[in-house]
């Protein structure tokens, strides 16, 4: 069987401006025999096969014992997933496994839980309730509602390990609230839940809500200034839950791309809460174009 191969489009935006991937074009890899179809290329096209790990540091590629020696070093991993994606969760599990065996004790932070949870999870972390107890009691598909089974393997090594597990996220409804009424209309349970600080300074940032916001057709309902708040609240929200944390022992943590992507979501935001150092891991699906800037390190996945 032939090995899978992907077209990488590695170009670098003239300012940070171009955030979002341009994936809508980009050419997949349908079957294990199909032939390679190479996305159009900016200035520059490299092959490489699904497994590939590339350094944003070097421009090249490296092996995984070379990018787990720079991780083992930092504080806090952020490896993220397109949530849809069923290789994206390997690559999660074997970069938990690689530094819980590395350090002896971490703790996992994950996006899928709100922070109201957080007993539920404990309980997890102890080996004292099933899956399905765990999905019941978590609300698991009122809430996050992607396929459990996805990150079933990496909830199981949690659980088998005794490893915490930290919610990292805001209750559902919040950023949702945010973007059409502000934060002055919550309640006071709500505000709450609310971080300390949140930044709504960072250009690209804004630049790359922006350039979402403009996509949806939102009407006259939700005003940018409080989409993109609702933004900043979910990022420096999760970046809060992990400074409260990331003292203890290394964490990894489990998001979405775009909270990852050129580190000014939830990464900036929790190191200027601590100062500790971080790495980046941004899994990316063979044959999108990607950015080599977007993370410390791109993983090609099939």
């Amino acid at each position: 069987m032939k090995a899978k191969r992907m077209s990488l489009d590695i170009f670098r935006p003239p300012s940070m401006a171009l955030l979002v991937l341009l994936i809508g074009g980009a050419a997949m890899v349908l079957a294990c025999a199909a032939p390679v179809k190479h996305s159009a290329a900016k200035n520059q096209t490299e092959t490489y096969r699904a497994g590939a790990i590339l350094s944003a540091a070097t421009g090249k590629a490296v092996d995984f014992e070379q990018m787990l020696a720079d991780l083992a070093a930092a504080k806090v991993v952020y490896v993220g997933e397109t949530h849809r994606s069923r290789p994206h969760p390997a690559v999660q599990l074997r970069v938990i496994e690689s530094l819980h065996q590395a350090h002896g004790s971490i703790s996992v932070g994950m996006e899928m839980f709100d922070r109201s949870y957080q007993h539920v999870l404990d309980r997890w972390s102890r080996g004292e309730l099933t899956m399905e107890e765990f999905l019941r009691r978590t609300h698991w598909y009122a809430n996050w509602r992607f396929d459990h089974l996805l990150y079933a393997p990496i909830l199981q090594y949690i659980s088998a390990n005794r490893i915490p597990l930290l919610a990292l996220n805001l209750p559902f409804h919040l950023p949702s609230k945010i973007r059409v009424g502000g934060i002055e209309y919550l309640s006071e349970n709500e505000k709450a839940y609310l971080p300390d600080e949140i930044d709504t300074s960072f250009t690209a940032h804004r630049e790359y809500a922006q350039a979402v916001f403009n996509r949806h057709n939102f009407g006259a309902t939700t005003r940018f200034e409080d989409f993109y708040l609702a933004q900043c609240v979910w990022e420096d929200g999760m970046a809060a839950a992990i400074a409260d944390h990331s003292a203890y022992r290394p964490m990894v943590v489990i998001a979405g791309n775009g909270h990852i992507q050129y580190k000014y979501g939830i990464p900036e935001r929790a190191y200027r809460r601590t100062g500790e150092t971080f790495r980046t891991v941004y899994p990316v699906t063979a044959g999108d174009p990607i950015d080599l800037g977007i993370a410390d390190y791109i993983w090609i996945t099939e």
